[in-house]
Order: C-alpha cells, then sequence, then structure tokens
C-alpha cells in the first residue's frame, strides 16, 4: 500500500456547499456540502483515479511521490461548527 500527498484547492460555491479540485492530478474534482463531506469525496475520487492510472499502465503525474509515514508533518486548518 502506497499513500500520495496530493495538493487540492477547496472553494464555495455560489449555490452552496464546496468544489475541491488539484492542480496536480487532473481529473480530481468533488463536490459536497461541507468541508469534511468535499475532502472524504477527494479521497476516494483521487484514489479511484490512481487505481485507474495503475491499472492501465499510465504513469502517475510526475509531482506525485510516495510519503514516508514516519517524516511526514502536516500543517493545516480545522473547521468547528458551533451552534449557539
Amino acid at each position: 500500500m502506497s499513500e500520495y500527498p496530493i495538493p487540492i484547492k477547496i472553494e464555495p460555491l455560489k449555490e452552496g456547499g464546496y468544489l475541491a479540485t488539484s492542480s496536480v492530478l487532473h481529473g480530481l474534482i468533488a463536490q459536497g456540502r461541507t468541508i469534511a463531506e468535499t475532502l472524504e469525496i477527494a479521497q476516494d475520487v483521487a484514489r479511484k483515479l490512481i487505481e485507474s492510472h495503475i491499472e492501465h499502465g499510465d504513469p502517475l503525474p510526475q509531482e506525485l511521490s510516495t510519503v514516508d509515514l514516519g517524516k511526514i508533518e502536516l500543517e493545516t486548518n480545522i473547521f468547528v461548527e458551533v451552534v449557539r
């Protein structure tokens, strides 16, 4: 099993919800109602795209490389909804 870090951009949609795309993994487009849901869908789409590349013998984008999980550091924001 390999893991790949894939940069994605998430933007809000005018009609509501969010859209995720990647400049590295072309074809990665995911839409969800929340950021968390959009991220989950984007992960699934990315996995299917990478599996398809491998299955068909197509090269993966050069920007993708496997991650040594013992060395990875990640800094990001989390979104917390508070209802008052």
